[in-house]
């Protein structure tokens, strides 16, 4: 298999770090981020303009932005789409190939844990699966409002949860904790936690920690005194609107 990832900004900077294909040519139009990359990557071949479609798969990991100003030329064999928000009607008018996948990965892609979300023609699902299973989890979706709303799940949400972070860190820090030490202990919490969420339903998980009158209890009420709840799903529901404008 051949793959063409076509932008290695940030994401796909790091969906490059854990693809396991060994054929890729990397599209890069901006010097220093290409050099960059060829040191990384020596045996990767880099080029700043996109070649012909023929017989890659394709991964486009530009801006949803500078989607419009994309230039390319022949038929792939599949597109894999991970920009916010552009509907597989408006991907087919803009880039030509036999079928089309749109996709929400995120930064944990840079340590092969991904929560990657797919939709598209199922005649790809089962290729686009294996490639980009090599950066995380996948999880196939029936429509592209369940995929525009994972864009904030799973696209965005890494960086609401850096913040969750920073905060604990301030708090702990304002008390008298070294930051350093705060930083690695979080990073070890959420870990912990993560493993235990694949088991153990959210609320029950709050229950069992959250004892009557303790110190869970104490900092859970100040949390709901600032409506951190209700900022989370608002946060959700931006994202999808702004996810579904980019179609527009």
């Amino acid at each position: 298999m051949k793959l063409l990832l076509i932008g290695a900004g940030n994401m796909g900077g790091a969906m490059l770090q854990g693809l396991h294909v060994k054929d890729i040519t990397v599209v890069e139009a901006y010097p220093p981020r290409a050099k960059e990359l060829q040191e990384l990557y020596p045996t990767i071949k880099i080029v700043n303009e996109i070649p012909s479609l023929e017989g890659y798969l394709v991964i486009l990991a530009i801006k949803p932005q500078s989607f419009g100003t994309l230039h390319t030329k022949g038929i792939a064999e599949g597109v894999i789409s991970i920009m916010a928000g552009i509907n597989l009607e408006k991907l087919k008018s803009g880039i030509m190939a036999k079928h089309y996948i749109r996709s929400m990965p995120n930064m944990a892609a840079l340590v092969r844990k991904s929560a990657t979300s797919l939709c598209g023609d199922v005649a790809l699902k089962d290729e686009a699966m294996d490639v980009l299973s090599s950066i995380g989890r996948c999880f196939w979706l029936e429509s592209e409002k369940e995929l525009d709303i994972a864009t904030g799940l799973s696209g965005s949400a890494p960086a609401w949860i850096a913040l969750v972070a920073e905060a604990l860190s301030d708090g702990a820090v304002n008390l008298g904790m070294k930051r350093e030490i705060t930083y690695q202990y979080i990073a070890t919490l959420f870990e912990g936690v993560g493993e235990v969420l694949k088991t153990e339903h959210p609320a029950l998980l709050k229950d069992k920690v959250m004892s009557p009158a303790g110190t869970t209890a104490a900092g859970y009420a100040k949390l709901e005194e600032g409506k951190v709840r209700d900022s989370f799903i608002k946060a959700m529901e931006a994202s999808y609107e702004r996810a579904k404008g980019f179609s527009k």
